[in-house]
């Protein structure tokens, strides 16, 4: 690398490279984003065959000698102006010698791939075993039946609306400090401390309005460092801001993932076991673990299946790093069991809601042991599924299909099942402060909204504990400095642990509080009732607000031992399980000239526990099933054999786009779960869950009287004209 003319150039401050990284002993990025069994966070998610660690890259922010994928940063300028360190930028020679690439997972596995590190003798990154294999066998050896297909997931982009951004300074107490849109800071402020090898009280990350996260922004990202690194060594601010073109080459991506599944069931068509083999093109450095764990444990769905063996393979390619990304895992898990099923009941005969109503777990089946290692505590998933037939009318759809047939047009419908298992950082803390100052209630947590308004459900949440009105509620997050500890916001976790931990600190400023309203009114404690933001001495009208309680406690009218703020915090360590599920259906028309698929209608039925705020709830959903359908008919990051990134911007990612869908129908089943004082379940990921499953087996429904079974997402209109064109060639 020749960066002697940038150096040169108007207005350049520094040009910096691998080399000056390695020389100023800086370290690299720790990604241990769910190493850990979620069920005991003390044993590691996945190893080697042979029980070595799971391989983990350096991750080296600026690489100094070799590039691993397209994105890595070879050389950082910074100049007073962008135009400035863009015209620098050009003047840097890099000489590169041209490496073989792998960049498709399944490839990486050949004996004669590329090895994508040389510390390694292949390409695998861990391996894992989930369910038990013996009794699989033992079950597929006995069936009447055995379907089986291979399901390969698109790789696609993080096309959050707002692209990454970040500000970095050194301030004057020689303190990093990082503004920046994350998923939660202190993720961001652990591993930026362990990169420059300080303590993390050095470490100051900002995080305001952030537009969009969907997964990948819960990491620290390659800029963030050398932002910080670089304002170090000039004495100055710097800021980064990627643009969208950047982006396609940078940001984590995520999906790359293809499940070899098959379903056992006996001659009635009770299922008994799964088989799965799950190959996740990790790309250059196993950033995040999150999709595999949660698919290995997920597979079996909503459905009374004995038996599960899963096998889960890690593979290492040339290509950026996939990770968490907005249902992490289990759109996967549910679109190959629901494919499964429909080919099932085709290859058995039985009608294929027939076939899922016999396989269903009932409500009396609760608490409910699944195969992969986790236990249900309740939901009504046959409900969810005949509420969601009523909603799309599919009884008369074979009048529907037979009016599109005479119009030239193909007609199909489907339906899928689906089930979360939302865990998340096994962390949160929450504090609750009466502020006597302004009449308001402030609550401190280590969540972070990204769009979804938790302002607006966490303080409904404190109206229904303390009786203050929501517009009376400040809800304070996104600084390191404020906000003590958290666990960021991720995996349906927000509402569920945030939830959890502000009832409790809230829980503790009612308890003090009583204790301080009984001296006041000259009554016992246990004579204090609190209800409606007010305590009341049982029996009497003699009450005390909370705020007039607080006051009286912060200006010392009280015994010693009650006096100061009026304030609860409270901290929770370990995991609250929950499993959001429901059912979705959707109607499409293909148009076997051109092949473009019209969605006709599509509904769903979502159990996410108690709804807090229903608008927020649904506007989720409609989100997650935007997000989902996405995938299925168009977005697709393409990359050429050299691991180039071929759809770089807009003009050549597909997208979705509003005029492309129909009116949805959402309604939810409220099945309280009895594992948080909310009874809630958590409704971020649903509408995605389930939207991959639905859709594919809708357009395929449709394809059906062609004798198409397989088609491989994006169901773009080239690819449906494709097949229905390559079966009308095989048929002549």
């Amino acid at each position: 690398i020749d960066v002697a003319a940038a150096k040169k150039a108007p207005g350049v401050l520094a040009v910096l490279t691998g080399a000056d990284y390695a020389a100023d002993g800086l370290k690299g990025i720790p990604h241990g984003a769910m190493t850990v069994k979620p069920e005991d966070h003390t044993k590691p998610a996945f190893t080697r065959a042979d029980g070595r660690p799971a391989f983990s890259a350096p991750n080296i922010p600026i690489v100094k000698d070799k590039v691993h994928h397209i994105g890595e940063i070879v050389a950082w300028v910074v100049a007073d102006t962008l135009p400035h360190a863009r015209d620098a930028a050009e003047l840097i020679e890099v000489q590169y010698e041209v490496l073989p690439a792998v960049v498709r997972g399944l490839d990486a596995l050949k004996p004669d791939a590329p090895r994508v590190w040389e510390e390694l003798e292949d390409n695998i990154a861990f391996e894992g075993v989930n369910g038990n294999c013996e009794a699989a066998e033992e079950a597929f050896r006995s069936a009447a039946h055995v379907v089986e297909e291979e399901f390969p997931f698109n790789r696609v982009a993080n096309a959050q609306m707002e692209p990454r951004a970040c500000l970095a300074e050194l301030n004057k107490e020689g303190r990093y400090v990082l503004y920046a849109g994350s998923q939660g800071v202190h993720r961001l402020k652990t591993n930026a401390s362990i990169v420059f090898s300080c303590d993390p009280s050095k470490v100051r990350v900002i995080t305001r309005d952030t537009g969009g996260g969907f997964g990948p922004r819960s990491h620290l990202y390659p800029e963030y460092v050398l932002s910080l690194w670089a304002a170090k060594r000039l004495g100055r601010p710097v800021k980064w801001t990627s643009d969208r073109s950047e982006a396609f080459l940078s940001d984590y991506q995520a999906r790359d993932v293809v499940i070899r599944a098959s379903l056992a069931l006996d001659a009635g068509g009770r299922f008994l076991a799964l088989k799965e083999t799950l190959y996740s093109n990790c790309g250059g450095n196993c950033v995040s673990y999150v999709p595999p764990v949660n698919g290995s444990r997920i597979a079996t769905t909503v459905y009374k299946t004995p038996a599960l063996c899963l096998k889960a393979t890690g593979i290492l390619s040339n290509t950026l790093p996939s990770v968490n990304y907005r249902g992490a895992g289990r759109p996967q898990a549910m679109l190959a069991m629901e494919r499964l099923i429909d080919l099932a009941a085709d290859k058995t005969g039985i009608d294929r809601i027939e076939l899922r109503r016999r396989n269903l777990i009932a409500p009396g089946d609760f608490p409910y042991k699944q195969p992969g290692g986790l236990t249900y505590d309740c939901g009504e998933f046959e409900k969810n599924m005949d509420r969601c037939m009523e909603l799309v009318d599919w009884k008369d759809f074979a009048a529907r299909r037979e009016e599109a047939k005479r119009r030239g047009k193909l007609r199909g419908i489907g339906l899928a099942n689906y089930i979360e298992t939302p865990v998340g950082a096994p962390m949160e803390r929450s504090q609750v402060l009466v502020r006597t100052d302004a009449d308001r209630i402030d609550v401190i947590i280590g969540t972070q909204s990204g769009g979804q308004g938790h302002e607006t459900s966490f303080a409904q949440v404190i109206e229904s504990w303390l009786g203050v009105p929501a517009q009376d509620v400040n809800i304070v997050t996104g600084d390191s400095d404020i906000v003590p500890e958290g666990g960021g916001t991720h995996s349906d976790r927000s509402i569920r642990l945030g939830g959890f931990v502000m009832t409790k600190a809230c829980d503790q400023v009612i308890d003090k509080g009583r204790k301080i309203a009984a001296h006041m009114l000259e009554a016992a404690p246990s004579d204090i009732q609190f209800r409606n933001a007010r305590f009341t001495v049982t029996g009497t009208d003699r009450s005390a607000g909370l705020f007039e309680v607080a006051r009286a406690a912060a200006n010392g009218k009280v015994p010693q031992e009650l006096q100061g703020p009026l304030a609860g915090d409270q901290k929770f360590v370990g995991r609250i399980p929950a499993y959001p599920n429901g059912c979705a259906a959707a109607e499409v028309e293909i148009d076997p000239d051109t092949g473009v698929v019209e969605i006709m209608s599509y509904a769903c039925v979502d159990d996410v526990g108690r709804v807090v705020n229903p608008l927020i709830v649904d506007g989720q959903t409609h989100g997650g099933i935007v997000q989902g359908l996405g995938q299925v008919l168009s977005e697709h990051v393409i990359q050429d054999d050299d691991g180039q990134i071929l759809t770089g911007s807009f003009m050549d990612y597909g997208m979705p786009r509003a005029d492309g869908f129909p009116t949805f129908v959402v309604e939810n089943n409220e099945v309280i779960t009895k594992g948080n004082p909310l009874g809630v379940k958590g409704g971020g990921e649903a509408g995605t869950t389930g939207s991959l499953a639905v859709m594919m087996n809708a357009i395929l429904d449709a394809l059906k009287p062609l004798g198409i079974t397989r088609l491989d997402m994006p169901a773009t209109p080239y690819r449906v004209w494709q097949a229905i064109h390559r079966r009308d060639r095989e048929a002549a």
